[in-house]
């Protein structure tokens, strides 16, 4: 009877262990026992060739003129049903309604929820899951979606392939505050720790999109979390979004991992997977080099630099070819001005010859007339 209990008390134990070790109740976390080096050996799928994030060699993009602008469904149309916040201990999300969805993908998406991933703050330290040439922004957003035309709802389209679509925007610190962001992170001090949820009011979810939704980057990939589904249609935006320095500390330092009975609070931070090998994937792009690039604040400044000067010297020119004009017109009608000079005429020969024939006589008789007297006075 003991062996028969002893035998009974280890099948017991073996059944726990092994529900105890499913997916579904399994424990993860971005370092610790069972980090992100760990995440394979859990959930399969997070060692599967076609992982999410990635890095984004621009110069190894393709550009696909077939990828047309993201059209946001309802995003604006939050209603009157307030949104639920919540903290699941790995991220803050919030419930999506779902009359939200998006169009510009092969299929139709419904939204089911968004989420964010950020970093610790230090100095040289990113926050954001995707990277542009090696570069990571200071926070991530995400907006997820399930194929609605091909499944009936996001748990039966997880796990098959574009199964999902999920819009990837790059957050960056800039010197103004977002609004947008203000209605998640004024609720944030509500769900300080893991499994609170709070309401909030409704608000209009594009205002956290870029305005740009015509530019992005275009791949198939995963979820960033396990259990890591290979199931991701990603579009990740061109332009970043901008929040301020405040915001972003907000985010940084207000929310734990950690539940509110545990003693040991652990703040929630650097909750961004590292980045993925493409493994022979291609990244599209929905714009051309030239279409895409950003200038500097320093080329911005060299180009208006350069425009004026350009226009000084053009303005410069314009008035030397004006007053060169007006000189060479003002001498044309002083010469112009000047009378003409009479036209000789030839004079007649027979005209001529009369006058010099007068002007012998003339002087002929003048000498008659100063010679003296050649006859002879008879006296008486």
């Amino acid at each position: 009877m003991d062996s028969l209990g002893l035998f009974i008390l280890l099948i017991l134990v073996f059944f726990h262990w092994t529900a105890a070790s499913s997916p579904e109740e399994i424990t993860w976390s971005y370092t610790g026992l069972i980090g992100q080096s760990e995440w394979s050996e859990h959930f399969p799928d997070c060692g599967g060739p076609s992982q999410s994030p990635v890095d984004v060699i621009t110069t190894q993009t393709k550009y696909d003129p077939s990828l047309i602008p993201v059209t946001p469904l309802g995003y604006s149309q939050h209603g009157n049903m307030p949104f639920t916040l919540h903290n699941n201990g790995h991220t803050v999300l919030i419930e999506l309604p779902e009359w939200m969805g998006v169009e510009g993908l092969p299929w139709l998406f419904t939204a089911t929820q968004l989420h964010l991933h950020w970093g610790n703050g230090g100095p040289g330290y990113g926050g954001s899951e995707h990277t542009i040439n090696g570069l990571s922004a200071d926070a991530e957003l995400h907006v997820v979606h399930y194929n609605s035309e091909l499944y009936a709802n996001m748990s039966a389209a997880m796990t098959q392939r574009y199964g999902l679509a999920v819009l990837g925007i790059l957050i960056v610190v800039g010197e103004e505050t977002n609004p947008a962001f203000n209605h998640i992170l004024n609720y944030l001090s509500r769900i300080r720790h893991s499994d609170q949820k709070v309401f909030i009011p409704a608000f209009d979810v594009q205002a956290l999109l870029p305005k740009d939704l015509g530019r992005y980057y275009r791949y198939n990939g995963s979820l960033t979390t396990p259990p890591c589904y290979q199931s991701v249609i990603w579009t990740v935006f061109h332009e970043r979004v901008q929040i301020s320095k405040a915001q972003l500390l907000k985010l940084e330092t207000i929310l734990y991992s950690s539940k509110a009975e545990e003693p040991d609070r652990m703040l929630l931070q650097d909750n961004y997977r590292v980045t993925q090998r493409l493994n022979h994937r291609i990244v599209f792009c929905s714009f051309t080099a030239e279409a895409g690039k950003e200038l500097t604040s320093g080329e911005v400044t060299a180009i208006v630099i350069g425009v004026m000067c350009g226009c000084v010297g053009l303005a410069v020119i314009v008035r030397f070819i004006v007053k060169t004009i007006r000189s060479t017109s003002s001498w044309d009608v002083l010469h112009n001005n000047r009378p003409a000079p009479m036209p000789r005429t030839k004079e007649p020969e027979k005209e001529k010859e009369k006058k010099q024939t007068m002007a012998l006589k003339a002087t002929s008789d003048l000498e008659r007339k100063d010679e003296p007297s050649l006859s002879c006075k008879t006296e008486p």
